[in-house]
């Protein structure tokens, strides 16, 4: 959408502005420092510089009054006959100079009395400033007289004088505003509704922004509007009149703000109410914008154009965040299939070691009888396929009761009981996980054409545990209690549930035992093992 051409007196005024920004500086660097050398004049005691200093601060005053006149100039002020112009030159020269001047000679007699006044040393530095300030604006007079009174090629290339130049500025902004075809702003096009009581108002503005491409729908009150939002809220836009009966647009703009179906939806208030109480009162409520009646089209165009935009960009943000959460909860959900819960909960506070000593935890082997000779037999589906099978059970046996896995090594599974978090009954715990694997594949074998079994071993004991690794993360277990449970799965025999006289003593009171005698254990010399009794294992004579 390309801007349209300023009117001729926007370069003129332009140039007023500048030009009154780079004069309002010093004029104000003036009255501050003299306002600070009359404020210290006074602690002082300086009694006697306190007349002089006044008439600078009045001279000051006077000064800052002209210059807000030269900021909005009276309209036709300007005359086109040169004789009329020159008279205007010399008396706002005259104004101008006056002031300065007398700000100039009086700051100058007392900056002489100070050098003699107890104290003027504080003064004096302020003093100098506003002096410098004074004298720099004074020689500006002439280029500033010039300008304002649209003097399009000052003399002496006075429009260098002004610090940033004004032409030059405001040749900058003029060029930025010409109608650029190859560089248009994208329209944005947007389901926009409108509420306004007036229908003249309604169907000038639905039509001129049905002609822009925009899908309108107009309704005459606020209670319309919230009654057809709560059937369809897939509005881009709300353009909403202030002033109307029953319910005013403050009204309904806070309905909408406060309700988080609509919250999102940016509005743009319009109204003949230019006030600033009432502008500001709709931007505190969550107005987008706030435009005056009759509006202005091509303002209008741009404002909805912006606003559409930023919408546009919140939804892509808001769609981009959820790609983000979902990304993250699939990475939790990953995590957790690798660590323990309570253990993921550690990482995410911070902790980067985490090592745990636990002085009573059970562990479990468990190790598929002649796997290895059966596995060169399958192609490498079939192997992957039967291992999944069997360790996807384990895995869903373990969860329901508790149990911990820790990893599978080859055709070997080991899970654990009282870890990541301590629990007094994890002998048991882990006892009916290991019933519960010969259990499961029990029920395996009775539609699989190569039944499998599985020798078992279980100790009780203290165990270390942790997390090692950075890039692929392990929680893992290690210690004598881990090294014993492995010796009595592989001195195991199939189908049974080989433990130590640890685990017998813990789970007597509940379960049955036969004495498998002295085994000896690698490394770990001879040692009195036994056979957990499975409570179907008594009725099959096992």
């Amino acid at each position: 959408m390309a801007f349209p051409q300023p009117d001729p007196d926007f370069e003129h005024r332009a140039k007023l502005v500048v030009i009154w920004e780079d004069l309002i500086n010093p004029v104000r660097a003036i009255a501050g420092y003299q306002e600070l050398v009359l404020d210290q004049a006074r602690r002082l005691g300086l009694a006697d510089l306190v007349p002089d200093l006044d008439k600078v601060l009045t001279a000051a005053n006077t000064l800052s009054q002209l210059v807000d006149t030269l900021r909005n100039p009276v309209p036709g002020a300007v005359s086109d006959d040169v004789s009329d112009l020159a008279d205007m030159q010399s008396r706002l020269r005259h104004d101008l100079r006056t002031p300065l001047n007398a700000i100039i000679g009086y700051s100058e007699m007392v900056a002489e009395d100070l050098d003699s006044s107890p104290g003027g040393k504080v003064i004096k530095p302020d003093l100098e400033r506003l002096l410098r300030e004074a004298k720099q604006l004074l020689e500006k007079i002439d280029t500033i007289v010039n300008l304002t009174q649209g003097d399009a090629s000052p003399a002496q290339g006075a429009e260098t004088d002004l610090p940033g130049s004004a032409h030059a500025v405001v040749a900058g902004l003029l060029r930025t505003l010409q109608p650029q075809e190859q560089q248009q702003l994208p329209q944005e096009i947007g389901r926009i509704l409108i509420v306004d009581d007036n229908e003249s108002n309604r169907d000038l503005l639905s039509r001129r922004l049905i002609l822009d491409g925009h899908d309108v729908t107009h309704v005459e009150s606020g209670a319309q509007a919230l009654s057809l939002l709560e059937h369809d809220q897939a509005f881009d836009l709300i353009l909403l009149d202030l002033l109307m009966p029953v319910m005013n647009g403050l009204e309904v703009l806070a309905r909408l703000k406060a309700d988080e179906r609509w919250y999102a939806i940016p509005v743009i208030m319009i109204s003949g109410l230019t006030e600033s109480d009432a502008v500001l009162k709709c931007i505190e409520v969550g107005a987008e914008d706030y435009l005056p009646k009759p509006c202005n089209v091509v303002l209008l165009r741009a404002r909805i154009n912006a606003c559409l935009e930023r919408k546009r960009w919140r939804e892509r943000e808001r769609e981009y965040l959820a790609q983000l959460e979902e990304e993250k909860a699939k990475s939790d959900r990953l995590i957790r299939n690798i660590l323990p819960e309570h253990t993921v909960l550690r990482l995410n506070d911070g902790e980067t070691l985490i090592a745990d000593r636990f002085e009573s935890a059970s562990i479990l082997f468990a190790d598929i009888v002649g796997f290895t000779p059966a596995a060169a037999m399958m192609t490498p589906a079939q192997l992957v396929d039967r291992l999944d099978r069997v360790f996807s059970e384990f895995d869903i046996l373990a969860l329901s009761l508790g149990v911990e896995k820790i990893k599978t090594i080859g055709d070997a599974y080991m899970a654990a009981a009282g870890l990541p978090e301590p629990r007094h009954d994890h002998a048991e715990q882990i006892a009916e996980f290991a019933i519960g694997i010969l259990d499961t594949l029990r029920r395996m074998n009775e539609s699989d054409e190569a039944p499998l079994q599985v020798r078992i071993g279980v100790h009780t004991g203290p165990v270390v545990a942790g997390v090692i690794g950075r890039h692929k993360f392990i929680y893992d277990v290690w210690g004598d209690t881990v090294n014993i449970a492995s010796r009595l799965e592989s001195e195991g025999a199939p189908d049974r549930i080989t433990v130590s006289e640890a685990v017998r003593a813990a789970l007597e009171h509940r379960f049955d035992f036969e004495a498998r005698g002295m085994l000896s254990l690698k490394g770990k010399g001879m040692a009195h093992a036994f056979f957990l009794v499975p409570p179907f294992g008594k009725s099959s004579g096992g």
